[in-house]
């Protein structure tokens, strides 16, 4: 039998399959390009992280610096100008027509209470006031113990009346080759009104040693 299937285009060949090393290839370049770009993208989230966190600890360092020093010296600058107080230094006199130590008011600190005669503290604000003395004597009294007391004057027309007292004492007999001191101090809380007046008495001035840390008087406001 003869077979009239027959064409004159020849056959093609089947498709070579593709080789190994390009199958290999392609995935492997794949895979690096994910790596890169997962790299990338880690790289840029640690720096993002990075410049966030030292943008977080400028912005408190610079807010720290801006915001401390101001409060810290408002305070001092309230304490210092606000709280009412006197520390009085002691002035030599010329004359000795009293028995009231005046003070130096050049050197002497001052703040919300008044000074009248160069004697008395003037009481500008009522409350409860921390008064303090300090009286050192350079010479013996022969005839009586060395004294200071803080007087206190409530009005224009009452007499003075004694808030603190204090004494000490030197050898009248004046033994020993050294010099002799003593020193008379005393504190106490007192309560105070507007208007009172404050003033430190010994019995004989020419007795005081006036070296400015020796003999001083001061009080503050609670």
């Amino acid at each position: 039998m003869i077979n009239t299937y027959h064409s004159s285009v020849p056959s093609l060949p089947p498709p070579l399959p593709p080789r190994q090393s390009q199958v290999l290839i392609r995935p492997q370049a794949s895979s690096v390009g994910r790596s890169k770009t997962l790299l990338r993208s880690l790289l840029g989230v640690a720096v993002l992280h990075l410049l966030l966190t030292a943008g977080g600890f400028a912005f408190l360092y610079s807010t720290g610096r801006t915001e401390k020093p101001p409060l810290l010296s408002e305070a001092t600058f309230q304490q210092s100008s606000s709280r009412t107080l006197a520390r009085m230094i002691v002035a030599k006199r010329a004359h000795l027509s009293t028995c009231y130590l005046e003070w130096d008011m050049k050197h002497s600190v001052r703040r919300n209470i008044n000074y009248y005669h160069n004697s008395w503290l003037t009481v500008l604000q009522p409350g409860d006031y921390m008064v303090f003395s300090r009286v050192t004597f350079s010479k013996a009294d022969p005839e009586r113990p060395l004294a200071s007391a803080v007087k206190v004057r409530r009005g224009e027309s009452t007499d003075e009346t004694v808030a603190m007292q204090a004494y000490c004492n030197i050898d009248a007999s004046g033994s020993g080759s050294k010099p002799q001191l003593c020193t008379a101090s005393t504190a106490e809380v007192i309560s105070l009104e507007r208007g009172n007046r404050l003033s430190l008495w010994v019995q004989d001035l020419s007795l005081v040693d006036y070296s400015q840390a020796a003999t001083s008087f001061g009080m503050y406001k609670l």
